[in-house]
């Protein structure tokens, strides 16, 4: 019997573990260890932030559904890996501290043959000084920073009600943070919804972002297909903020926030104030710390992950100009660099290089998006992890399931509004998502697979997939035949 440990219950984690369990049947032990008790499904949290959905829409209770599957799940965070075991467990193994109410803060140590760490990112909100929700600004990174966010956007409305205007901000807070996405997709529904009150005319509502152009998102922008008419990402952005009387500040990185001042530095040097009476702003990711031991209980942390944490795998790290990296540096099976029976598939791997081209103020001061691994991919590479670990348990000798960012498509749905037939949705497919400028010469990527649209359909498929993928996540009916 084989035992498969899987840190993290996200999309990549939670995708990761099903399939494991689906594939190896009760011959084979999963185990799950998350310090959430909920699944959540983080594209909704959107909605949670406007108070079109509540926090029960968009999460339900992981134990449930695991134990449904066979799959056994320990409320717990991992905080130590010991890959070769020590002198009292053979194994490899991992330290975990549960932080369920009933064993609150108890170490256990939990051996594995194969260890999926899945672990996601850290909201490393202390990277910008005063960002966060305990602080001076909003997120809806998790369900409970949405909910926060929607109570406090609740009396910018009623002042707004009041006759006074109110200055709203809401973007990237940090110089290098990714997820552009989920900030932008946030600005148009409050737009949106302070439009259906009839209140735009008391609003001043600006994107604030670390893009050299409106549209980069981390992928270096693109080039899509609208119609057989290529048009850039930067003006299909720029003109649904426009169609919504949105400003932006682009090239920026906010490097200070204090109660309503953002202070941020221009990649040409200027360092600037924005004020506002309420921001949302997403803060930059790391890896969540993980540490790791040898058998001799040497820290070999440095050797298992890249200085922001995040853990190495299969990709080229080796220093080279941005200009010098090409499609194929980028991992393919997520599998540890050191450790052969380890992954880390989604977020929690540390990309090669970025996608975007780093670029500094006259400062030094980096600022620009870093890679995203978030949604679509995140699912995929769960999935191929899952796949290729039950064939080595089952006897095979390679890794025949592969999923590179640099030969994988991803689609895109941002919805503004929550009625059925008010609102906007803009749809965008990409493929492949690190641009591959020696196989695609002119665009970077298949432009045949490289597609855009804005409109009402958009948001309907919006809805849509929330349902459907909630119904996956919770293993109804035929749950596996729904693709990442």
């Amino acid at each position: 019997m084989a035992k498969v440990v899987v840190l993290g219950a996200g999309v990549s984690g939670h995708t990761c573990a099903a399939l494991l369990k689906r594939n190896l049947g009760k011959h084979h032990e999963v185990v799950v260890v998350s310090p959430n008790a909920y699944y959540q499904w983080i594209p909704s949290n959107i909605w949670v932030g406007v108070g079109r959905m509540s926090i029960d829409d968009v999460r339900f209770e992981l134990k449930k559904v695991y134990t449904h599957w066979g799959i056994e799940f320990k409320q717990a965070k991992a905080v130590e890996i010991h890959p070769d075991g020590d002198g009292n467990i053979a194994k490899g193994y991992v330290t975990i501290e549960y932080t369920d109410a009933a064993c609150s803060g108890e170490k256990e140590y939990v051996d594995y043959d194969f260890l999926v760490n899945a672990t996601g990112p850290k909201l490393n909100f202390d990277a910008t000084e005063g960002l966060g929700p305990d602080k001076n600004s909003f997120s809806v990174c998790t369900y409970s920073h949405a909910a926060e966010a929607w109570k406090n956007l609740q009396e910018i409305i009623k002042t707004m009600q009041a006759g006074q205007k109110q200055r709203i901000l809401i973007g990237t807070g940090h110089a290098m943070a990714t997820c552009q996405g989920a900030a932008f997709e946030y600005i148009l529904n409050v737009a949106h919804e302070i439009s259906k009150l009839g209140l735009s005319h008391k609003a001043q509502i600006t994107w604030i972002s670390n893009e050299y152009e409106l549209g980069d998102f981390g992928m270096a922008g693109a080039f899509i297909n609208r119609g057989g008419y290529f048009t850039p990402t930067k003006v299909f952005t720029e003109s649904i903020l426009a169609e919504y009387g949105i400003n932006w500040i682009r090239r920026a990185g906010i490097y200070k926030v204090e109660p309503g001042k953002a202070h941020y530095e221009t990649l040409s040097g200027d360092n600037l104030t924005q004020e506002f009476d309420f921001a949302m702003l997403i803060p930059s990711f790391s890896g969540v710390g993980l540490t790791s031991f040898d058998k001799a209980g040497v820290d070999i942390t440095e050797k298992m992950f890249a200085p922001n944490k995040f853990m190495k795998v299969d990709a080229d790290y080796t220093s080279k100009p941005f200009e010098e990296w090409n499609a194929e540096d980028w991992p393919s099976i997520y599998q540890n660099s050191l450790y052969k029976n380890i992954y880390a598939p989604g977020i929690a791997f540390a990309p090669p290089h970025p996608i975007s081209k780093p670029m500094s103020s006259p400062s030094g001061r980096q600022i620009f998006p870093t890679a995203p691994r978030t949604g679509m991919p995140a699912g995929v590479m769960g999935k191929i992890v899952a796949l290729n670990i039950t064939e080595i348990i089952q006897g095979s000798q390679v890794h025949r399931h592969k999923a590179s960012m640099s030969r994988m498509g991803a689609a895109c749905v941002v919805s503004a509004g929550f009625g059925s037939f008010d609102g906007l949705g803009a749809s965008m497919t990409l493929f492949p998502v690190v641009p591959d400028w020696e196989k695609y010469p002119e665009w970077g990527r298949d432009m045949n697979y490289s597609l855009g649209e804005a409109g009402l359909a958009g948001h309907w498929l919006k809805v849509i997939l929330h349902y459907l993928f909630f119904h996956k996540a919770k293993g109804y009916p035929l749950w596996w035949m729904i693709p990442e």
